[in-house]
């Protein structure tokens, strides 16, 4: 949900959504990876626990509930969200407004929700990107294929991306991620012509 909040300065950012396993964190590191757009990743915080090879700090700000709930009260967030029960996902205001300081544009890798929540906030300075899988079975055959969550959770994201494929509308750009690299040769051409404006 949006804080109210507004991180200070101005400048553009690009937001990135997708249901879980249609491969948008892929995309999103690919893209980092081109030095001549000048972007900086923002990481989002969480309640979960740490997982795979994922690093505190760089993958997500770790949290425990009432760390997140006293940021919440402080208003550092630009917007956060229940991704799933017990599960909190948010934006902090610092990280943009770190971001801007060092002309760098922030990228963004949230969920459904907190894309539309974060296009709002920013508005024509935001591009928003929705990364979509060519079938609902191939997006169930890459969350089985990850190996790191159980049947119970598996049919929970099935059920969640239903309803997050019927929210692309809301989206500046839909890309459907069938040939990774031909997605990602669209995604690298919408970003800088975005940027370029």
């Amino acid at each position: 949900m949006p804080s109210g909040n507004l991180p200070q300065g101005n400048g553009q950012a690009i937001i990135f959504s997708a249901p879980s396993g249609a491969g948008k964190t892929t995309m999103v590191k690919s893209l980092m990876e081109n030095e001549e757009l000048s972007l900086g990743f923002s990481i989002s915080a969480t309640t979960r626990q740490l997982r795979g090879d994922e690093v505190a700090s760089k993958s997500y700000y770790y949290l425990t509930q009432s760390e997140f709930d006293l940021k919440i009260e402080k208003g550092e967030f630009i917007e956060w969200e229940e991704v799933y029960k017990g599960t909190r996902y948010g934006t902090l205001c610092s990280e943009v407004e770190n971001m801007w300081r060092k002309g760098l544009t922030p990228v963004f890798d949230v969920d459904v929700i907190g894309g539309k929540t974060l296009k709002k906030v920013f508005g024509d300075s935001a591009l928003s990107i929705f990364i979509a899988p060519p079938s609902i079975e191939v997006l169930e055959k890459r969350l089985r294929g990850r190996g790191t969550e159980n049947e119970k959770n598996i049919v929970g994201r099935l059920a969640k991306s239903v309803f997050e494929l019927n929210e692309e509308k809301h989206f500046d750009v839909r890309i459907v991620n069938d040939d990774l690299a031909r997605a990602i040769s669209e995604t690298k051409q919408v970003v800088t012509g975005f940027l370029n404006k």
